[in-house]
């Protein structure tokens, strides 16, 4: 068997090089990473997961921290699909593993006595685990237990949530740059009447969209009526029950701002069954970019989001805690408007 003590010698670095290349690849420079990785290769050498473990107290492992209860819709929502994914390669990418840490139901911590209600045992649970860091996403309801993960000591990245700590950070969205140049795009084709269908409040994206939206209304001097901000939950069903709503004002709106496809798209449903023509009537403006938007009829406008860079970010962020022993400051990522038939200029 291949020890680490061959490999140095073969690649004429020390064996406290070797050992940070598969322990701490961040503290490393490339050339001698990839000098150390290909002679490792070639030899077939894998490193003894359990013995790192233990001698270093770190397992190789990031908890993600995520609510999974599958009758929710939410962990079927596109956005987190392409998130997840960006997320798990780039950990991969430097030899790390995700590993799910179920927050709704288990058996398994309930037995450990750890749940998002008692995060300290929680905590507790994941430091006899040695993961290198917890990586916190969103479901709406999760806020007073990821402020009390930030404040634990671990390295914790949050997705989608402003969470302070020495050791914690957050990634995002600009979703209060999209909104706005989400208004101001409808603006500039000739609408006035602009509502907005949005997120729950207690989501932070959604509270940042609806900021950026009434941001905008007054900076193009127009007015948002009570009527004209109708909550959803991002996924199609409220969507069409906020569309169904707007179109039975009085008054009802020219154009509707949505936080989500998913919610654009029942919107876009909802419009077709009463008869009204997108853009014609009613012009669309989305939020995501899910590959859905691009192929109803007619086409989504929306603000996309760079899901897999939301992830490779957060990847970034726990692994320069991890190894460097940094806290990186909050990655705000653009968003990219994309213009498509469902908001043409008015004729």
């Amino acid at each position: 068997m291949t020890t680490i003590r061959e490999i140095a010698e073969l690649c004429g670095v020390s064996v406290a090089t070797v050992s940070r290349v598969f322990n701490r690849p961040l503290t490393v420079s490339r050339e001698k990473r990839e000098v150390v990785e290909r002679v490792a290769r070639e030899l077939d050498y894998r490193p003894n997961e359990s013995a790192r473990a233990l001698a270093s107290r770190r397992s190789g492992l990031i908890g993600l921290v995520w609510d999974t209860d599958h009758r929710r819709p939410g962990w079927r929502h596109p956005y987190l699909q392409e998130l997840l994914i960006g997320l798990k390669t780039a950990l991969s990418a430097h030899g790390y593993h995700l590993l799910m840490l179920a927050t709704s139901g288990s058996a398994a911590l309930r037995a450990v006595g750890a749940s998002l209600a008692d995060p300290v045992a929680y905590v507790n649970m994941t430091r006899r685990h040695h993961l290198g860091g917890l990586v916190l996403i969103d479901s709406g309801k999760d806020g007073p237990a990821f402020t009390a993960f930030a404040q634990s000591g671990l390295p914790c990245v949050a997705v989608d949530v402003v969470v302070s700590g020495d050791r914690a950070t957050y990634v995002t969205s600009d979703n209060v740059g999209g909104a706005r140049e989400a208004v101001r795009h409808l603006v500039e084709a000739g609408h006035r009447r602009i509502a907005t269908i949005t997120g729950p409040p207690a989501n932070s994206p959604a509270a940042d969209r609806l900021a950026g939206f009434r941001t905008a209304m007054a900076e193009a001097g127009l007015d948002v009526p009570d009527d004209h901000v109708v909550t959803g939950d991002f996924h199609r069903g409220s969507g069409q029950d906020a569309m169904r709503r707007l179109i039975a004002l009085p008054s009802p709106p020219t154009a509707v701002f949505c936080a989500s496809d998913e919610m654009a798209v029942g919107a876009l449903l909802a419009a077709r069954h009463a008869g009204l023509r997108v853009p014609d009537d009613v012009a669309l403006v989305g939020f995501d970019d899910i590959e859905l938007a691009a192929l109803v009829d007619p086409p989504l406008t929306t603000l996309a989001q760079d899901k897999a860079g939301i992830g490779a970010a957060a990847a970034h962020a726990i692994l320069t805690m991890v190894h460097n022993g940094q806290t990186p400051p909050p990655a705000v990522l653009p968003t990219r408007l994309i213009p498509r038939a469902s908001s043409r200029a008015r004729r």
